[in-house]
């Protein structure tokens, strides 16, 4: 697996900053879809040295944000981290509130949608609902996805302000040399689709069977730019109704959302 970018304390030669900071990057090696990581996953995701994997999950262990199998010989997330997760989620007025206006797109969609927010050079879940249907997106809160190819990635980097913008595009073109023209193609009709439509759409750049469409907010009371999606498979979510249902439907969804965070008026769902 790739490693993730670490920030510039990650490479000082000591200092509690650095400490933190490493200890931190090897929380942050473990995705939604692992269970446990071994020494090895850490090294290769962190680019740490054994030596210091072996020291810092010893501490994680003991203060209770990793739990160690000593039958297996990997770690998996402690109870510690679990709490922090979760309060963090519970305490924010945008998740609380998005939840259950998403489930309502969902539901009309008869696919999935997701509330997310970036975290280094990817996007990682805050929410996610899912609509009855049988074919539906199997993305759970803290996947991770990337920012250049999907339209939560997009819509959130068209969202951001220009200085940090084309800094992430370069750290991007710099991660990715052989796709530095499709990553800024992909840019460039994300601006026009929100340009044109108000919100972002993306058919087939993340895999080939899937449509999305994407928008991102600031929310007013402070808390960071974050992006709504609904996505799903090419033969429930077509090109054209992503752009004449589902893009106006997720416009209106991030309205009222708006206006329950500001406590106005809120318009009523789309017909």
């Amino acid at each position: 697996m790739r490693k993730r970018q670490t920030s510039n304390e990650a490479t000082d030669s000591g200092g509690t900053a650095a400490t933190l900071t490493r200890g931190l990057e090897i929380l942050r090696a473990f995705g939604a879809g692992d269970s446990t990581l071994g020494n090895q996953d850490l090294i290769d995701r962190t680019g740490l040295p054994k030596a210091t994997i072996s020291r810092l999950t010893a501490t994680l262990i003991k203060l209770g944000y990793l739990h160690y199998n000593e039958q297996l010989g990997r770690y998996s997330i402690g109870p510690a981290t679990v709490c922090l997760g979760y309060t963090a989620l519970s305490s924010s007025a945008v998740v609380h509130m998005a939840v259950p206006l998403m489930q309502e797109l969902a539901d009309r969609s008869g696919v999935a949608a997701a509330l997310g927010t970036r975290d280094g050079s990817e996007m990682v879940y805050l929410a996610s609902c899912r609509s009855l249907a049988p074919v539906s997106l199997r993305l759970n809160v803290g996947s991770r996805l990337p920012i250049w190819n999907t339209a939560m990635g997009l819509a959130y980097l068209v969202e951001m302000k220009p200085e940090p913008r084309a800094a992430l595009i370069g750290q991007m073109v710099e991660a990715h040399p052989d796709q530095a023209g499709r990553i800024r193609d992909l840019v460039a009709e994300a601006e026009d689709s929100y340009r044109k439509l108000g919100f972002v759409s993306v058919f087939g750049s993340w895999f080939s069977y899937i449509n999305a469409v994407g928008l991102a907010f600031r929310p007013t009371d402070g808390s960071p730019l974050v992006a709504i999606t609904c996505g799903g498979i090419v033969d429930v979510l077509p090109k054209e109704h992503c752009l004449e249902r589902i893009g106006p439907d997720l416009v209106r969804t991030v309205e009222r959302l708006r206006a329950r965070l500001n406590g106005t008026a809120e318009p009523p769902p789309l017909p």
